[in-house]
């Protein structure tokens, strides 16, 4: 296998390792120098992109070679997330630490960052426990939280409210470019409102991390959101390894949902959110994603790629079958194929689904709450040895495993 890799490789920063890639667009990219590197191959252009009609294999690596040890996932997942900016949505700056300052007064967290000669704040409000220990784990929610939020509370978990739309607006099309992210690195930068959101929850952490007075836990961070918010809860996940669980809720297309099968789903005569669709409707994704409208197939990864972006940390997906905009049987194969990382790495119980019906939308069911509490009780408090070996539907859904899945999956040692 012919990988650079240092003698001092283990599951680190995604983005550390995508330090080295040579992207056709010159953006930054978030590099720790603490942490060891891989070599990503420069990115292909659209043009030069096959049609891939599958789900792409997530452990074949660019140059066709396969993943045989989670040494060699790690550089996989440095490709996985260079592809994922280059194409769907848009680099992740770079941010020193020493860049952002925090305050807290009451349930106030206060923001500030100064880089590229501008300075911008944003407040995010807390609402602490009254039961747990000091410091607390925490859920941070974009834009909110619509999970249990008093099932949580009880558990001793604060609530973090991430004001995702004063990062990047999102109100339509027209909304690209706009918010604070862009007043540092401007209106044209590549990244999407999902992604700018992803920069600005790295600096709610950072301030976290400097500030004991805060009474949050920054080593047992969570993150959730629903619907388009529920898209970006899961980049923010994938994009920052000091997230230690990801709860999309209902994310549909652009989260769990894949863009081949969504597009299969709608020639099959069902009412699904697509690429074509989701492009022309808001900014979640980067502006020349529309290249893909009608060539998902030359997409060289999909949703479950971007899900496994997350592997082994913990990832609870949660879905409702009653509504078919979200494309449930997209998400249910998108999940399968998504799990087989987890399942490679050791840790299937680390990557959950569950998706149920007869409910509003983001209004998480009785239901769904054993799983909920399941994970953070043992990914975010610590405590838990109940079960999260979690994928159901009560959708009847088949997996369809033949039809999308064409590779195997390695025991990686």
């Amino acid at each position: 296998m012919k990988r650079n890799l240092s003698l001092r490789m283990s599951f680190l920063g995604i983005m550390a390792m995508v330090a080295s890639v040579t992207a056709s667009c010159n953006e930054d990219v978030v590099f720790d120098p603490k942490l060891p590197r891989c070599e990503v191959p420069e990115m292909p252009s659209y043009e030069s992109l096959p049609s891939i009609e599958k789900l792409p294999d997530p452990f074949k690596f660019m140059d066709g070679s396969r993943v045989d040890s989670r040494r060699d996932w790690e550089c996989r997942r440095a490709e996985i997330a260079a592809l994922a900016q280059e194409f769907q949505y848009g680099y992740k700056p770079s941010t020193p630490s020493s860049a952002t300052t925090g305050s807290v007064n009451g349930d106030t967290l206060t923001v500030k960052v100064n880089q590229n000669g501008a300075s911008i704040s944003f407040n995010c409000t807390i609402t602490y426990p009254t039961t747990g220990r000091k410091p607390y784990p925490a859920v941070i929610g974009i834009g909110a939280s619509n999970l249990n939020n008093a099932a949580l509370l009880n558990m001793g978990v604060a609530i973090i409210n991430f004001p995702n739309n004063r990062i990047a607006e999102q109100l339509n099309g027209s909304s690209r470019g706009k918010g604070l992210f862009y007043e540092v690195f401007g209106s044209d930068h590549s990244a999407s409102a999902t992604m700018a959101w992803a920069w600005g929850v790295s600096r709610v952490i950072d301030a976290l991390e400097k500030m004991p007075r805060a009474n949050i836990d920054a080593r047992k961070l969570g993150v959730t959101g629903c619907s388009r918010n529920g898209k970006g809860a899961l980049v923010v996940g994938a994009f920052d390894e000091r997230i230690k669980l990801t709860i999309p809720q209902e994310p549909g297309a652009g989260g769990a949902a894949s863009w081949r099968i969504s597009d299969a789903q709608k020639e099959a005569g069902k009412n699904v959110q697509t690429l074509s669709q989701i492009t022309g409707e808001n900014v979640w994704f980067r502006e020349d994603f529309s290249r893909f409208s009608n060539t998902s197939d030359k997409l060289p990864f999909d949703q479950h790629s971007v899900m496994a972006l997350v592997a082994p940390r913990a990832l609870l997906v949660i879905e409702n079958t009653s509504i078919d905009w979200l494309s449930p049987q997209s998400s249910w194969t998108t999940a399968h194929a998504a799990h087989k990382v987890w399942q490679a790495l050791g840790v299937p119980d680390n990557m959950g689904f569950s998706q149920v019906g007869d409910h509003w939308h983001c209004l998480l069911p009785e239901s769904q709450l054993p799983e909920l509490t399941a994970y953070v009780d043992k990914f975010l408090i610590g405590r838990g040895t109940g079960n999260t070996a979690i994928m159901k539907t009560d959708g009847g859904f088949a997996t369809n495993e033949q039809e999308w899945i064409d590779w195997t999956v390695p025991t990686l040692k």
